[in-house]
């Protein structure tokens, strides 16, 4: 712990600050968060213990060490200066939104097919249906009473002409004459 962090010793004063307070809850959650992140950053008991001692022994070298980091902290605007691991990730992400972009052109125009495809599916559809429904009232389902009253003479004239010729096909029987002595004229 050569060098200290500023923002890490604000935080660890703030969080004793909390453990030392009056109300119990408070310091409970301080300490708690004191020790999840040491194990996060895999600090020991000692390292904390060593970094009290130098910031207890020497502050002139603490605030210092902080000037320094805040100074080194400052972004570079230098293309020449920046690390490569960030020229690197800049690139990827370049490389990533211009993946993007294309996949969204790609779906978008995906899209626009399917909803020319659903239009003429339902043109189709509506079409079909218009065509059904002309079908449906053009259908002999439902007769009209001229019809009805041509098929009742028809059978009416069929139901006669059977007749006649079963009449005509059978032998006539021969009048019967009664020779009763008996008569009544």
């Amino acid at each position: 712990m050569s060098e200290l962090d500023p923002k890490e010793v604000k935080l660890l004063s703030d969080i004793l600050a909390l453990v030392l307070e009056e109300q119990q809850g408070q310091a409970v959650a301080a300490l708690e968060t004191l020790r999840r992140r040491a194990q996060r950053n895999s600090t020991t008991g000692g390292a904390l213990k060593n970094l009290f001692q130098i910031i207890s022994a020497d502050p002139a070298r603490a605030q210092t060490t902080d000037r320094r980091r805040a100074s080194t902290a400052r972004p570079r605007t230098d293309k020449q200066d920046m690390p490569d691991t960030y020229r690197t990730q800049l690139r990827e992400m370049a490389d990533s939104i211009n993946r993007l972009d294309r996949d969204l052109r790609s779906i978008t125009a995906q899209n626009e097919s399917l909803k020319a495809q659903l239009y003429l599916t339902q043109q189709s559809r509506a079409e079909l249906q218009t065509h059904l429904a002309a079908m449906q009232l053009s259908s002999p389902r439902n007769p009209k009473p001229l019809m009805i009253v041509a098929a009742v003479l028809a059978g009416l004239l069929a139901g006669i002409a059977g007749t006649e010729v079963v009449h005509a096909l059978s032998p006539t029987p021969l009048p019967f004459v009664h020779n009763a002595p008996h008569t009544f004229g």
